[in-house]
C-alpha cells in the first residue's frame, strides 16, 4: 500500500499504548485470526503514523505470519536467490527470512537498503517450539530490536542543514559488503565493496505514507553521489553519512523492544525508521528464533536510482563466493562484540 495513510481520528478496533515521544506504538486488540478490512486499515494508519508497531502474544504460526504480512504489504520478499551451492531453506514457506541464531554457518538475512528495490514493511515475530510461549532466551541476555526515528531527526536537523540537503540532492549508494566490512573490518579484511553491486536511493525523502520527510542513510550507505550522478569527494561524502547516522542514533530517537514471550510481533516500516539489533550476550548459550518477513517497497520511489525491474542480487553477486557470506561461521559473535561500540538503530 502507498499513498497518505495517516489519519487524526483515534483508532476503533484496537488499542494503542505509545512507545516513546515521537514514534513507536504497542498495540492490543487485534484479531489475527479473522482480521477485518477495518482493522486491517486501521493498522496500516497506525504504521504510518507510529512506523514501528507492537503486538503481545498473537499467537501467530508461520503460515499466519505469512498471510498477515502479505495482507498489509505485498508483495514479500522470499529466499529463493539465497538458496545456492545446495542450501537448502529453514522453513516450509520462502517468505520467512531467519533472523535469529539457530545455524550461523546457513544464516540468511533479509533485504534493505542494498538492492535496487527497497523495503517497505518488515514483520519480526519470535518463535518456539511446541505449544510454550516461554522465549528460549532469558531477558538478561539482552537481544532486544533497537529503532531509531529518522523523521524526527529530519524534523530536528537545523534549517540550514535541511536547505542544503535538499538543494544537493544526494544519492546515497548502498552495499551489504560494506556494512559487514565495517561491522568485522578484520574478518572481512579480503572483501572489496566496490567489487559488488551497490544500489542508489536518495538519502532525502517523503515518507508518503506520512507525508513527512525522512533521512534514508544508514549502516549499508558505503557512498553518495551528487544530482548529475558524480561520485562526491569521498572524504566529503564519508563525513556527511557519518554525521548524519549519528544524528539520527542520538538517544533521544531511539528506543528497544523487549521481547516478552513466544508469539510476540514486532512490525516496523524501513522506510522510516532505522533498525539494528541490541546488545546481546547468549552466544553459545541460547537459541534465538526469530522468524522475519519483508514486502518490497511499492511506492513511486521503490526502485529509487535504479532501472526497476532489476535483478535484486545474490550472495554469489555480493560476496564472489557461492553458498553466502564467506566466512560467515562463526561470525556473528565477533561482529555483535563489535556493534555494541556503536551507534544504535544504524542499519536500514
Amino acid at each position: 500500500m502507498f499513498g497518505l495513510l495517516i489519519r487524526d481520528k483515534p483508532f476503533q478496533t484496537f488499542a494503542v499504548k505509545e512507545l516513546h515521544p515521537t514514534f513507536g506504538a504497542e498495540i492490543t486488540g487485534v484479531d489475527f485470526e479473522n482480521t477485518s478490512d477495518e482493522q486491517l486499515e486501521e493498522i496500516r494508519a497506525a504504521m504510518a503514523k507510529y512506523a514501528v508497531c507492537v503486538f503481545r502474544a498473537t499467537g501467530l504460526t508461520d503460515a499466519r505470519h505469512v498471510a498477515f504480512a502479505a495482507k498489509l504489504g505485498a508483495p514479500l520478499d522470499n529466499t529463493r536467490r539465497y538458496m545456492t551451492a545446495g542450501r537448502k531453506p529453514r522453513y516450509a514457506f520462502p517468505e520467512l527470512f531467519d533472523a535469529g541464531n539457530l545455524d550461523d554457518n546457513d544464516a540468511v538475512y533479509p533485504p534493505t537498503a542494498f538492492n535496487p528495490r527497497r523495503a517497505g514493511l518488515s514483520i519480526l515475530r519470535a518463535a518456539g517450539t511446541g505449544s510454550s510461549t516461554v522465549l528460549s532466551w532469558p531477558r538478561e541476555a539482552g537481544g532486544n530490536t533497537e529503532f531509531a526515528d529518522s523523521r524526527a531527526a529530519w524534523d530536528d536537523l537545523p534549517q540550514a542543514m535541511q536547505d542544503e540537503l535538499l538543494a544537493r540532492d544526494y544519492t546515497g549508494v548502498h552495499c551489504i559488503a560494506h556494512s559487514r566490512k565495517l561491522g568485522s573490518p578484520d574478518f572481512f579484511r579480503e572483501l572489496d565493496p566496490r567489487a559488488t553491486p551497490m544500489a542508489r536511493h536518495k538519502i532525502v525523502q517523503r515518507h508518503e505514507q506520512s507525508g513527512r520527510m525522512n533521512l534514508y542513510v544508514g549502516a549499508h550507505c558505503h557512498h553518495l553521489e551528487d544530482a548529475e550522478g558524480r561520485m562526491v569527494e569521498a572524504g566529503e561524502s564519508w563525513e556527511l553519512i557519518q554525521r548524519l547516522n549519528a544524528h539520527i542514533g542520538q538517544d533521544k530517537y531511539v528506543f528497544g523492544v523487549v521481547w516478552e514471550q513466544v508469539g510476540d510481533v514486532i512490525a516496523w516500516d524501513n522506510r522510516a525508521v532505522l533498525h539494528r539489533a541490541g546488545k546481546w550476550t547468549g552466544d553459545g548459550k541460547y537459541r534465538r528464533d526469530l522468524r522475519r518477513t519483508t514486502a518490497h517497497d511499492e511506492g513511486p520511489t521503490a526502485w529509487g536510482v535504479n532501472p526497476v525491474g532489476e535483478a535484486q542480487p545474490s550472495w554469489l553477486a555480493w560476496t564472489g563466493k557461492d553458498g553466502g557470506v564467506p566466512g560467515e561461521e562463526g561470525r556473528r559473535s565477533e561482529v555483535q562484540q563489535q556493534q555494541q561500540q556503536q551507534p544504535a538503530a544504524v542499519t536500514v
